[in-house]
C-alpha cells in the first residue's frame, strides 16, 4: 500500500498555523485531485484546500477546532488504489498535530495543494449559518510564533505571549521560554514582564456547570477569531470613547438629491461616503488618528494613505472589508465601492486583499437602532467610528429658534496610548463641522 502524508501548506506569508474549520472528506472516502478537502482558517482568511492527488482517505489527524502548525501532517491518503482505509480510523484523533514532528518524512508530493477562497455560502435557511465566510479581518503585525501546546500552556499560566522573548527558530516561543519567563530568569526582559502584568490576563478558565435545558456548540471558526481579535484589542489598546451629536439636516437634504441623481446608474448614495470624506479631512489636520503603533520596532507609524474598513454584519459573523484610497475617490465612487463590498460580503466572495490594509474603521448600527455605542478598536488601528441613527429632534437654529432637525450621534473609540483626548475631540469637531455644512465637502475645501 502506497500512502502519502498531507501537510498543512503555507497558506500565506507570515502564517505559522491554521485552525481546522471543516473537513469535506471522511476516512475511507475515495477522492480525486482538486476535490474540496478541508477548510482552514488563519488570521488572514478562511481558505478551502483541495486534494492534491487521487486516492482514498486513510487517516485524518486533526478535528474541527484544532489549531495546527504549518507543515504538520493533518491527513494520510492511500494512493495505491487498493481500496478503503481501515474502519478503525473512522474519526480524526483529538489533538494529534502536536506529535507531527515525529512522523516519518513524507513522500514527494505530485502537486502542491491549491488554496482558494471558498465559494459563496447559500444565503438563508440552509442550516449552514455556522460556516465561516470567505475571509476575515486583517492580521496584526508582529504575530507571536508558538506551537498550539505552548499557547495553551501560556493561557493556563496567564502569560501574554507577546511579552515572552522567543528563543526558538524565527523567534518562536517555546515551553522553555515560558518557564524562564515565569521564574523571572534574566532572559525575560523587565519591560516585557511589565507589559504582561499590565495586560491583566492572569486568570484560570472556569467550566460552566449545566443547570438545565441548554444548547452547546463548539466555539470554533470565525466566532473564535472574532473573540481573539476583540480580546487582543481590549487588552492592548487603551480605549477611550468620545461622543458628539451632529445636526445633519443639510446633509439629509443633500444626500436625498444625490441619491435620486445616481439611482439610474445603479449606485446607492448612503451617508457613509460623506462621513468618510469628513474623516479624511479631519485626519489631515490630526494625522495620529490614522496611525498604528509598531510594538516590535517601537515606532509610531503615521499613515498618509486612507483605507477605511467598513464593519459588515453577515449571517456568519462580523467581517471588515476595506475601501481603499478614500481621499482620492469621489462620493459616488465611494458609494459604489461600499455597495460592491457589501454584496461580496453577503455572498461570501470576498478575497483576502479585500480585508487587508485598513487604517481606520467605521461601524454603522444606525439601521438597527439605539442612541450610540462605544465600539472596540480594530487593532492595530488606533481609532474606530460608530455611526448611529438619524432622528428627528428639536434643535436651536442660527436665529435662536427651536425647529425640528435631523440629528445623529457619532462616537469614536481611540487608543489613548497614541492619541490624547483633546486631539480626539478636536478631530471630531472637524468632522462635525463638515457634516453640518456638507457643501464644504463638495467645494474642494478638503
Amino acid at each position: 500500500m502506497a500512502t502519502k502524508e498531507f501537510k498543512l501548506p503555507d497558506i500565506g506569508e507570515g502564517i505559522a498555523e491554521g485552525e481546522i474549520v471543516n473537513w469535506m472528506v471522511e476516512v475511507g472516502q475515495t477522492v480525486k485531485e482538486e476535490d474540496p478537502f478541508v477548510e482552514v482558517m488563519t488570521d488572514k482568511a478562511t481558505v478551502t484546500i483541495t486534494v492534491p492527488y487521487d486516492g482514498v482517505i486513510q487517516e485524518l489527524r486533526a478535528k474541527a477546532g484544532d489549531i495546527v502548525p504549518v507543515e504538520s501532517v493533518i491527513a494520510v491518503i492511500d494512493t495505491s488504489g487498493g481500496g478503503a482505509a481501515p474502519a478503525a480510523a473512522s474519526k480524526p484523533e483529538a489533538k494529534q498535530p502536536a506529535a507531527a514532528a515525529s512522523a516519518p518524512p513524507p513522500a514527494p508530493q505530485a502537486k502542491a495543494p491549491a488554496a482558494s477562497v471558498p465559494a459563496a455560502p447559500p444565503a438563508h435557511g440552509n442550516g449552514n449559518a455556522s460556516r465561516a465566510p470567505a475571509a476575515f479581518v486583517q492580521a496584526s503585525p508582529g504575530k507571536v510564533l508558538a506551537a498550539p501546546a505552548t499557547r495553551r500552556r501560556a493561557r493556563e499560566l496567564g502569560i501574554d505571549l507577546h511579552a515572552v522573548p522567543g528563543t526558538g527558530p524565527s523567534g518562536r516561543v517555546t515551553n522553555d521560554d515560558l518557564k524562564r519567563f515565569g521564574t523571572g530568569s534574566p532572559s525575560a526582559a523587565p519591560a516585557a514582564a511589565a507589559k504582561s502584568a499590565a495586560a491583566g490576563r492572569a486568570f484560570t478558565p472556569q467550566a460552566i456547570a449545566s443547570l438545565g435545558n441548554e444548547t452547546r456548540t463548539p466555539f470554533v471558526g470565525l466566532r473564535r477569531k472574532i473573540a481573539e481579535a476583540m480580546t487582543r484589542s481590549k487588552y492592548t489598546a487603551t480605549h477611550f470613547t468620545y461622543v458628539d451629536d451632529i445636526d445633519v439636516t443639510e446633509l439629509v437634504a443633500l444626500r436625498k438629491q444625490a441619491k435620486a441623481l445616481f439611482a439610474d446608474q445603479g449606485v446607492n448614495i448612503t451617508y457613509l461616503p460623506f462621513i468618510m470624506k469628513a474623516a479624511v479631512a479631519a485626519m489631515k489636520q490630526f494625522p495620529t488618528m490614522n496611525a498604528s503603533l509598531d510594538e516590535v520596532s517601537n515606532e509610531l507609524v503615521v499613515k498618509h494613505y486612507y483605507n477605511f474598513g467598513i464593519a459588515t454584519d453577515t449571517d456568519n459573523g462580523l467581517i471588515v472589508p476595506v475601501v481603499r484610497d478614500v481621499d482620492r475617490k469621489s462620493i459616488p465612487q465611494l458609494a459604489f465601492d461600499i455597495q460592491e463590498l457589501a454584496r461580496k460580503s453577503r455572498e461570501g466572495k470576498l478575497m483576502v486583499d479585500d480585508l487587508q490594509g485598513g487604517t481606520f474603521t467605521l461601524t454603522n448600527a444606525g439601521n438597527i437602532g439605539g442612541l450610540f455605542a462605544t465600539p472596540v478598536i480594530n487593532f492595530p488601528e488606533v481609532s474606530i467610528m460608530g455611526v448611529h441613527k438619524i432622528k428627528k429632534t428639536p434643535v436651536v437654529n442660527a436665529a435662536g429658534q427651536i425647529v425640528v432637525g435631523d440629528v445623529m450621534y457619532l462616537s469614536v473609540s481611540i487608543d489613548h496610548r497614541i492619541v490624547d483626548g483633546a486631539t480626539g475631540a478636536r478631530w471630531m469637531n472637524v468632522v462635525k463641522d463638515l457634516l453640518e455644512q456638507p457643501q464644504k465637502l463638495l467645494l474642494g475645501s478638503l
